[in-house]
């Protein structure tokens, strides 16, 4: 690279004091926002992930026990109340939040002292369904890790609100630096940070569970991405890995998505050009070891299997007998879950409109770059598909697809603002030495 080229690139890429300030600006207006609801995000996986952090700061089971059934209960409540005031017959009555804390606090401690009392305390999480189905989170420690100091300093709801808001808001930083690092211009990268707090990937982000903590890590190994094709090929290779490593603690199958599309995602543009040799093969090699590793370290970890995973969906998490022949069935509610969740989004195809228009944008603001995002984004579908089950909230196991419109309008957007700008994307670069990018 010229001295010339350094230097306009050093120009693009260079965040001036006022957009830092923007995307401080962006961020509290949204951690203020989310004031309005501190409790009442939870979903039936958060007691599982909260006790497990509970219990990691040295909280017995019965203690761990109570602290999580005393969030919970107080959210149902608080949904109770809310609901009740906006009821056009029942909004005069007295309040329901009493009677819903009493009866969902007896509910949670029935099952959870008939466990304890069987000698169900293995592991750090409070045994609210069946062991089998506990060891499932008990192989995601990286959640409850972050959660534990937020948790310890904060206190359950403000720990657990703040601890949402963090990531949040960290993904939102993260894919503004994916953007800048593609020299997109400042405005449509903030465009970007704000896309990601409003789109649903935001929202889901904020509930307290794993998939706001994923997806702030998969924008990571994109922003290493992005730095590889820039010619930052050493950092860039150390953020992938390094992202990997920590996805493998939060949720080992994503890891396993992660490093396989990405592995994918430059052996073909390795085979499009027709040699072998350069950053994007050292890229492909660390993601494809991301893989090997993820598959091994499960295994002598003894992780529940895809077997266990199939068994869990088709038992409504072991309440049932085991299956004999789980795989055609499987298969059958496959393609059944699809056809329904097309039908769904031709209904109201926000989502796919959104999707095509990225995917677009960023095949022509820069189509190296494309590939890494599509294959990112195609983890959601993945994790959706290995897990077809059309009631689960929000689609929420899919949320990982919302990333293509959260970086791919932006693109989208700098191409229509900068016309020129083309120009400076769509490259996949050669053999380099060290982090210069040595063909254009």
């Amino acid at each position: 690279m010229s001295a010339r080229s350094r230097r306009v690139r050093a120009r693009v890429l260079r965040t001036p004091r006022s957009a830092r300030a923007r995307v401080i600006l962006i961020a509290v207006v949204f951690a203020v926002l989310q004031l309005a609801n501190l409790t009442s995000r939870d979903t039936p996986d958060t007691k599982n992930y909260l006790s497990y952090a509970l219990s990691l700061r040295g909280e017995s089971k019965q203690e761990a026990a109570a602290l999580t059934i005393d969030y919970v209960c107080a959210g149902k409540a608080s949904v109770a109340r809310r609901n009740q005031a906006v009821d056009v017959v029942r909004f005069h009555r007295a309040s329901p939040t009493r009677r819903v804390v009493e009866e969902c606090r007896r509910e949670q401690w029935r099952g959870v002292s008939a466990r304890l009392a069987a000698g169900q305390t293995a592991g750090h999480t409070v045994p609210f369904m069946s062991d089998r189905f506990m060891r499932i989170f008990e192989a995601r420690p990286g959640y409850p890790v972050l959660l534990m100091p937020f948790i310890t300093v904060l206190g359950v709801k403000w720990g657990l609100w703040a601890s949402a808001v963090a990531v949040t808001v960290a993904g939102g930083v993260l894919l503004f630096l994916v953007l800048r690092t593609l020299r997109v211009s400042t405005g449509a990268a903030l465009t970007g940070q704000a896309l990601f707090y409003v789109l649903p990937c935001g929202t889901t982000a904020m509930r307290p569970m794993t998939e706001g903590l994923m997806m702030a890590v998969t924008l990571a190994a994109l922003w290493g991405c992005a730095l590889v094709l820039e010619g930052r090929a050493r950092a860039g290779t150390w953020l992938v890995g390094g992202s990997l490593a920590v996805l493998f603690t939060v949720k080992h199958s994503q890891a396993l998505f992660l490093g396989l599309c990405l592995a994918t995602a430059c052996a073909v543009f390795l085979a499009r050009r027709r040699r072998w040799d350069g950053p994007l093969r050292t890229l492909g090699v660390v993601a494809g070891c991301g893989v090997l590793a993820t598959v091994l370290l499960a295994r002598a970890l003894h992780y529940p299997s895809e077997s266990e995973s199939v068994q869990d969906l088709l038992t409504g998490h072991y309440a049932r007998p085991d299956r004999a022949r789980p795989w055609p069935e499987f298969l059958h509610l496959e393609v059944a879950f699809w056809v329904e969740w097309a039908r769904r989004q031709f209904w109201e195809p926000l989502f796919l409109t959104a999707v095509v228009a990225a995917g677009w944008g960023a095949l022509r603001r820069h189509p190296a770059f494309a590939g890494f995002l599509l294959a990112a984004a195609g983890t959601g579908v993945l994790n959706q598909a290995a897990h077809p089950d059309i009631n689960v909230w929000g689609d929420r196991l899919i949320v990982l697809l919302w990333l293509l419109p959260a970086v791919g309008l932006p693109l989208l957007l700098d191409t229509v603002v900068r016309p020129g700008a083309r120009a400076l994307g769509g490259t996949v670069p050669g053999p380099a030495r060290g982090d210069t990018e040595v063909a254009r």
